[in-house]
């Protein structure tokens, strides 16, 4: 347990009304992300405030109203889980910069140059991403601000967001190790087994297609057949 001189407050309001807790902003962070961490071990002290620096506690009664419970873990869980953290500048750095990173490897994965259909290099959408001065939240998953991000590099790179259906045919000696590793990275719509071989149509991004066609490639001695059927 963090000491309280150590301790920063996670806060959610609900309602126009302030929900404080105090906890230890690694553990909480780590929380936060998904890491299974004991909520006792995140507080600092086991109550709920209106103003924890003040030490004024809410009343059962309206834990009851806007959590549905006096439970204090468990409303210290959805504080943290859905609330903010205060940081450090150094924490508040760090966690944007592993969000900018993942936004911009999400973009790279999804999107192409329309000129030449090949994926920006991840470099490439960063540096589009600090010449249109976005503002990345720390807090909210790179997934929810994938579109916001994508409109607004679109005004400085051009990138065309569509996901591409491929059919492959996999000699039979190679098969099953392909199929294991495909349910893994793609989206398997429809698949038949033939004596001489693994027939399927996978769904993917279209900035994976270069992945893709190396790792099946590479699976398969080179003796992978695919073509492209469909692009939405």
């Amino acid at each position: 347990m963090v000491s309280l001189d150590k301790a920063v407050i996670a806060r959610l309001r609900k309602n126009n009304t302030q929900f404080e807790i105090l906890v230890d902003s690694e553990l909480a962070l780590e929380f936060k992300k998904g890491k299974n961490i004991s909520i006792e071990n995140i507080l600092a002290v086991h109550e709920i405030f209106k103003d924890a620096k003040k030490g004024e506690r809410v009343p059962e009664r309206e834990l009851v109203k806007h959590f549905g419970t006096t439970d204090v873990y468990k409303v210290a869980e959805d504080i943290i889980k859905n609330g903010d953290i205060q940081l450090t500048t150094e924490q508040r750095r760090k966690l944007v910069e592993e969000n900018k990173k993942q936004i911009a490897y999400m973009i790279s994965r999804k999107g192409v140059d329309p000129k030449t259909n090949l994926p920006h290099p991840i470099g490439r959408i960063l540096n589009a991403m600090e010449e249109a001065r976005i503002n990345i939240d720390p807090f909210r998953p790179p997934k929810e601000q994938f579109e916001y991000v994508l409109e607004k590099i679109r005004e400085i790179i051009p990138i065309k967001v569509e996901t591409v259906e491929i059919a492959v045919k996999i000699p039979i000696q190679y098969a099953g190790r392909v199929n294991s590793v495909l349910r893994n990275m793609v989206l398997i719509k429809k698949e038949e087994w033939k004596e001489d071989g693994w027939m399927a149509v996978i769904q993917i991004p279209s900035g994976m297609q270069s992945e893709i066609y190396a790792k099946l490639n590479e699976l398969t001695s080179g003796s992978v057949e695919t073509k492209i059927i469909k692009k939405t």
